[in-house]
């Protein structure tokens, strides 16, 4: 819908604080109105921006014993994976943090699609602690490769950084950090 994909835009680039319900209908070329109607409250559509985001759930399928090489090398070699949507709901949430309002929104989203599924994909003792641990450093990865265009290392680097964060990654699952 436009309308979702105008809000999601607007709110990648210019946070909570700085988007009206006005600007959201002029950027998908409908009235302001006609967006509350579908979505009720600037709340309410923010919330949902998120949710269309997607959630982590299909990164914790699979084979725990290569978790921490595949996140890896998906983060470092193939962010394409990591698709544009995603992206953009990690620069959502850096860029609207600030907003008393959205940052409610924010944490109540971020711990229903990331931190709830890991946790219980993740099980085991400390499983807070260790889930925090993966998904900070994935977050922190992620938003820091694509606002700089890239990691900016050689390829010997670039493959000591995926070793470097497979090990960090596995040693999170497997309760050894």
């Amino acid at each position: 819908m436009r309308i979702l994909e105008s809000a999601r835009e607007l709110f990648s680039h210019k946070g909570y604080d700085e988007v009206g319900m006005r600007d959201i209908g002029r950027e998908a070329g409908v009235d302001a109105a006609l967006v509350s109607r579908y979505f009720g409250s600037k709340e309410d559509l923010f919330a949902e921006v998120l949710r269309s985001c997607g959630d982590a759930k299909d990164w914790f399928e699979g084979d725990r014993t290569d978790f921490g090489r595949e996140l890896a090398y998906e983060l470092v070699y193939d962010p394409s994976e990591m698709d544009d949507c995603k992206l953009d709901g990690l620069l959502i949430m850096l860029r609207s943090m600030g907003s008393q309002k959205a940052a409610e929104i924010i944490r109540q989203s971020t711990h229903e699609r990331f931190y709830a599924p890991f946790i219980k994909w993740l099980g085991g003792e400390d499983v807070e602690v260790r889930s925090r641990m993966v998904l900070g450093v994935l977050m922190g990865m992620a938003l820091s490769r694509d606002m700089a265009g890239g990691y900016g290392l050689s390829e010997e680097d670039t493959a000591k950084l995926c070793e470097r964060l497979a090990v960090l990654f596995q040693n999170c699952i497997d309760g050894d950090c």
